[in-house]
This record gives C-alpha cells, sequence and structure tokens, in this order.
C-alpha cells in the first residue's frame, strides 16, 4: 500500500517542492505570468484567490488525499508554477497527476516534460504505484495533447463530470499509465529530453 508523503524532487532546470503558504507570492507571479485564470477551462487561481488555493490544497494534503507541489526554476529561484498528486487512493495502489499549470513563458518548454517524468519515476519507483492517472477538461486541447506525448492511454471521456470555477459542469477525458507500461514511458520521456534539450510539451 502506498504512502505519498511531501518531498523534495529536483531534475534539469527544476526542482519540486511541496506547497507552503509561504510560496503565495511565487504563485501569484506565477499565474500573472499569461494571466492565466482567464482561461476558463482551468482551475488557475486569480491573484485574490491564490490564499484559498494554497489552503484548499493543504487541506486535501493533512486529510490524505492530496500531495500539492510547486514547481521552481533552479537556475532563477523563481517559482513558476505547480503541480500535484491528487485522488490519492492507497489500498488501489493509484495515484493521478493533475492541477498542473505553468506561466505562460515557461509552456511548450521542457519543463513539463521534466516535471511528468520526475513525478512519474517517484510513483512507480519509490512510491510503487500500479497505475497513475491523469484527466483534462475536453476543451482544454493543448493539455490533452501534452498528456498524450507523455505517452498516457486515452480510457475514454466522462460525460457531464467535474465542476469548473465558473461553476459549469465540464466533460472530463481520462488517462492513465500501468506500472507495466512505466518501462517503455520512462524511455520515451528520457529519450525525448536528451534528444531535444529543451522539447515541446
Amino acid at each position: 500500500m502506498i504512502h505519498p508523503q511531501p518531498i523534495v524532487l529536483a531534475g534539469p532546470g527544476v526542482r519540486l517542492e511541496p506547497m507552503t503558504e509561504a510560496h503565495h507570492d511565487g504563485l501569484v507571479s506565477a499565474a500573472s505570468d499569461g494571466s492565466l485564470w482567464e482561461l476558463w477551462f482551468t482551475a488557475v487561481a486569480a491573484p485574490g484567490d491564490m490564499r484559498r488555493y494554497i489552503t484548499d490544497a493543504l487541506k486535501g494534503q493533512h486529510d490524505g488525499h492530496m500531495l500539492p507541489w510547486v514547481v521552481r526554476d533552479a537556475a532563477s529561484g523563481a517559482i513558476i508554477g505547480s503541480t500535484r498528486y491528487h485522488d490519492i487512493q492507497p489500498a488501489m495502489d493509484r495515484v493521478e497527476i493533475g492541477h498542473t499549470w505553468y506561466g505562460q513563458s515557461r509552456q511548450r518548454t521542457g519543463v513539463n516534460t521534466t516535471c511528468k517524468l520526475l513525478l512519474l519515476r517517484h510513483a512507480f519507483d519509490t512510491l510503487g504505484c500500479e497505475v497513475v492517472g491523469l484527466r483534462t477538461d475536453r476543451f482544454n486541447h493543448r493539455s490533452q495533447r501534452a498528456i498524450e506525448a507523455l505517452g498516457a492511454h486515452k480510457d475514454g471521456v466522462i460525460r457531464h463530470w467535474g465542476l469548473r470555477r465558473d461553476g459549469t459542469v465540464r466533460d472530463t477525458v481520462m488517462y492513465s499509465i500501468l506500472a507495466a507500461e512505466w518501462p517503455d514511458v520512462r524511455r520515451h520521456l528520457e529519450l525525448r529530453l536528451a534528444r531535444w534539450g529543451t522539447v515541446r510539451t
């Protein structure tokens, strides 16, 4: 049975640090890089809502079903986004990776591939997960392309499932990676990073 705990995960150019209230200003700055809260199909908090965003994430961690990180650029020290494990199900050895966003200037770079490699490696190689899930809004086509580029399997679309920030109900696209598929997915991601240095994600 898996037992995810807060931990720093470091890779080329980025550090994933367990989220704390002290990260508030850095997260506001990252979200302001492109005014990400204006995208109606994402869950990025506006500056005035960031404290509640952090509080909710830390409550999820306390309750045992979330493990949130901030993404820090190793060179500049700036916080550039956030990601987390969520819907953690220890009895099933399952986590999902989501609530992922990066400042606009860091999108379509190698950051997402590096972060996903760190999170997947920790989930499968350290925690012993049997499956890692990913999900996104049906209208978030960029997120769908990024997830599919990782090598995740598209499980299907759940209709009328999940609330957006504005209260509307979304269709959710579900993906997964099984432990048996992880070695090939890992080689694929490592090759992308090695071949391109920075890749479009």
